[in-house]
């Protein structure tokens, strides 16, 4: 059936109508919301920037279908603006929207709409589906800057959420690796959110997270944040390394302060071998780690900050283990050797003997676990897995607080709504023999990649449930003006603060199914009031925002407010104002109104639960944290409840999509020797490849060496050849990259795996300098780039070396005598002009890379 076709007079004059009911939504004229807003797109796409200024718009996304103005107001400027001749124009409606379960507090159109994310779309993606999906109706977007997101976008998509331009800012969802600008914090719309709170780094560089919990021990304690390695920071704090190696001997672990992917760590037996120029920080190694058929193993743990002020955090109920590839030696005679003392994924993944499992629902396979197989495992020997999940929490938890203050500082400054930012971090956790946990460090970006199907699943069941999670308002982005999006200045913030009490609060669908009776009433202050605290428009919203998120949750464990959060941590926080106490009075901030919003969701949410923390001396079981409640717990209910919880951890994976994310495509060898030698006669002819290509095609190369000598046997001879070519090629890089050669000492394999990870860290680093060889025109000259990308995508590797060796030389290789990578190094002195492998700086007079020694 057609869709229905009405005339813009029509429409307008319905909206008129419809607001002498003072709602939108119960006119009957209109067959949904979305039609006001698709009419609404159509209509002001066309207007200029001084036209919007006739439009006030309500800075809460909840009354984003609500003009300040009344509607009638708003159309009938739109027809004093719209030509005469248009008036009368036919236009097409959209077919009515009916409310499905994608979506979660309202219909499609409401102001309360929150899109839901689930893996299963992943399954069954098709144009159909995905045009099904509120996503696409509503024309929902993300953006994704600096990261690595071939998950998340696969994920989005299948949503019928799309793509935009970096520069655009019609987005829903902004995806960063780095930490985003206080200008595009600044400009954001109370629709919008960003995977960053500002000044993260607090918690993510090695160096000032220890620094924050160190000055945490000093003011409250060192028993209480006994749970980081000593560390020292270089160079400015290498005397006391010195001073303390010498009273307490052992290895130390040397890391950069903002690396990841393992890149740049390594094993020390004594100070002098400690860079004193370089910001590293230098940690004591933890030398009895918790043994699994007796390698070592470490936790990845997933844990989601939603809010900063109130403090509300989330862990999710299942996690990696990463275990070494070679067993332990506890006699530290092979410190040396990486594959034996990290756990990196991204280090073992290099060598020989690491097992991937390619069976998704197989947990404890291989050198890569789930969280919930190792508590099995470690149950089933005996071991309290009850006691370890709690401290872990606890250790979670309080190196948030340790970091929190300016964290919550930064956000008051730069950002304008309180659901802008969350954080998705991850803690990497190592437990010793005694089954203590101890914090390693924390991800700013923790890795997306699925290099295995147990990645896959874990990884797309925990994305869907965190996008869930953080309530992506089902708002179309390209409806509200930029000019109603930015900071809003200092002149109308008392204006906004009147209007505050007017305002719709977030997702207030469902708060009066979640309180206890005794507290209900009829209106809206009575149900959220307490005795002791005033209800306003902000605690409203406030204590709505933190149970709407709870229904949302999936696999996500909050953990922060909890049971017993208070009686455990209100000593870690300002008593007037709920801030956590940073112990240094330059990063607090002062406050119009004082407020103490995390106390005052505590006793929202847990209400027969003294304030004072004498009052857990009623409740027996104070170790454990509740997660999930109910009102009229008794000690008993609030045992079963930790219970529960337990088995939230130690249950198997249950979601998540099992396949691949991209199927293995398979290459006729006649398809790629037929690309090869079109690109080859083209060359011969005259035809140029541009310096981009070159470099992808040099990088894809390196990338099949990288292959071969992580995975073959016998490869002592490419290893040799490799280093050297790192040594090298590594003083032409602009990021300083430094080449370790392993020790002689080690077996082959474990010297291949070595090599190989300093590889692909070359790789990673050239591979982003490549990115600045953008080539924007496609000259008559060159060989088009459809044809060139179609030639890398299916080339082997000796087609690829082909090309590499005909462009350095002007002629065709000849592989009886110039065998493989060899082969190709011999063409290297010409690599500086063609590959971008440039000197950083002009004072360099090498030409290129000489190599024939290494022939």
């Amino acid at each position: 059936m057609e869709p229905k076709r009405i005339s813009k007079s029509v429409e307008l004059s319905t909206l008129k109508s419809s607001d002498s009911n003072d709602s939108l939504e119960s006119s009957e004229a209109l067959t949904s919301k979305s039609s006001q807003a698709e009419l609404i797109r159509s209509t002001l796409k066309p207007i200029n920037s001084s036209t919007w200024a006739l439009f006030k718009w309500d800075d809460d996304y909840d009354d984003y279908f609500e003009p300040k103005t009344s509607p009638a107001t708003l159309f009938d400027s739109l027809e004093t603006i719209l030509p005469q001749a248009e008036s009368n124009q036919i236009i097409t409606q959209e077919p009515s929207l009916i409310n499905d379960t994608w979506l979660v507090g309202g219909p499609l159109g409401s102001r309360n709409a929150i899109l839901v994310f689930r893996s299963s779309a992943l399954a069954n993606a098709n144009e159909l589906s995905i045009h099904e999906k509120p996503g696409y109706k509503l024309h929902i977007t993300y953006k994704v800057l600096q990261a690595e997101t071939k998950l998340l976008s696969k994920l989005l998509d299948c949503h019928g959420i799309t793509e935009v331009a970096p520069n655009s800012s019609d987005f829903n969802l902004l995806w960063t690796g780095s930490h985003p600008k206080p200008g595009t914090l600044r400009s954001l719309a109370s629709h919008q959110r960003v995977n960053h709170f500002p000044r993260s780094y607090e918690l993510t560089r090695k160096d000032r997270l220890y620094k924050n919990i160190e000055r945490m021990q000093h003011l409250k304690g060192f028993k209480h944040f006994d749970f980081i390695p000593q560390t020292f920071v270089m160079p400015m704090e290498y005397r006391d390394l010195c001073t303390t190696h010498n009273r307490i001997k052992g290895p130390w672990i040397v890391k950069p302060v903002a690396s990841s992917r393992g890149r740049g760590i390594y094993i020390v037996e004594t100070p002098n071998q400690v860079p004193i120029e370089e910001p590293v920080v230098v940690a004591k190694y933890i030398s009895n780690p918790l043994l699994v058929a007796g390698h070592k193993c470490d936790l990845r743990l997933y844990v989601v900050v939603t809010s900063i002020d109130p403090l509300l955090v989330y862990i999710y109920e299942e996690g990696l283990v990463r275990f070494a590839t070679v067993k332990y030696d506890s006699s530290h005679k092979q410190l040396w050797n990486p594959c034996m003392h990290l756990c990196n994924y991204s280090i073992n993944k290099y060598h020989s003997d690491y097992v991937k499992s390619d069976d998704p629902s197989a947990e404890n396979v291989g050198h890569k676990w789930t969280l919930s197989a190792l508590l099995r495992h470690l149950k089933a020997e005996g071991k309290d897995t009850a006691l370890l999940m709690s401290q872990i929490e606890d250790m979670v938890i309080k190196a948030i607080l340790a970091s929190a203050n300016s964290i919550i500082s930064a956000c008051k400054m730069f950002v304008p709504y309180a659901n802008n930012c969350f954080e998705l971090y991850g803690f990497d956790i190592l437990i010793d023999e005694n089954l203590k946990p101890w914090l390693l460090e924390v991800n700013l970006s923790p890795s997306l990649n699925c290099e295995s199907p147990l990645d896959v699943r874990l990884k797309s069941a925990m994305l869907a449930d965190l996008l869930s999670l953080i309530g992506i308002p089902a708002v179309d982005p390209i409806l509200r003006p930029a000019s109603s999006t930015m900071y809003p200045p200092k002149s109308s913030q008392s204006m906004n603060i009147k209007l505050a009490n007017c305002r719709r609060v977030h997702s207030a669908d469902g708060l009066s199914n979640t309180l206890p009776k005794k507290h209900r009433s009829s209106t809206s202050s009575a149900r959220i009031s307490s005795t002791s605290l005033h209800c306003t428009s902000e605690v409203t919203r406030v204590i709505r925002n933190a149970v709407a998120q709870f229904e949302r949750r999936g696999g996500f464990v909050r953990i922060f407010p909890a049971i017993d959060s208070w009686a455990k941590y209100s000593q870690y926080l300002d008593p007037a104002t709920g801030i956590p106490i940073s112990g240094t009075s330059s990063s607090s901030y002062s406050l119009n109104v004082p407020h103490n919003y995390n106390l005052l969701l505590y006793t929202h949410i847990f209400p027969e639960i003294p304030i004072s923390t004498r009052g857990m001396e009623k409740c027996p079981n104070k170790r454990f944290t509740s997660l999930e409640r109910k009102r009229d717990q008794t000690p008993t209910g609030i045992r079963k409840q930790s219970s529960e919880r337990q088995n939230r951890y130690e249950r198997m994976l249950s979601q998540g999509h099992k396949s691949a994310l991209v199927p293995c495509k398979i290459t006729q060898e006649s398809h790629s020797i037929e690309l090869k030698k079109k690109i080859v006669e083209m060359l011969k002819s005259g035809k140029k490849i541009t310096q981009g290509e070159a470099r992808k095609t040099f990088s894809h190369y390196l990338v099949c060496i990288l292959r071969k000598i992580s995975s073959g046997q016998n490869q002592e001879d490419h290893v040799e050849i490799v280093l050297k070519f790192l040594q090298k090629a590594s003083n032409y890089l602009r990021t300083p990259f430094s080449v370790k050669a392993p020790s002689h000492k080690l077996e082959p394999k474990d010297r291949a795996a070595i090599v190989a990870k300093q590889l692909n860290d070359f790789l990673y680093l050239y591979n982003r300098e490549t990115e600045l060889f953008v080539d924007k025109t496609e000259k008559p000259s060159q060989i088009p780039t459809s044809l060139y990308n179609e030639f890398l995508e299916h080339a082997r590797e000796c087609d690829l070396e082909e090309v590499l060796i005909y462009q350095t030389t002007q002629t065709v290789p000849s592989y009886a005598a110039t065998p493989g990578f060899q082969g190709v190094l011999k063409c290297i002195p010409n690599v500086s002009k063609h590959y971008g492998l440039k000197p950083p700086y002009k004072s360099n007079k090498t030409k290129g890379l000489k190599v024939s020694s290494v022939s």
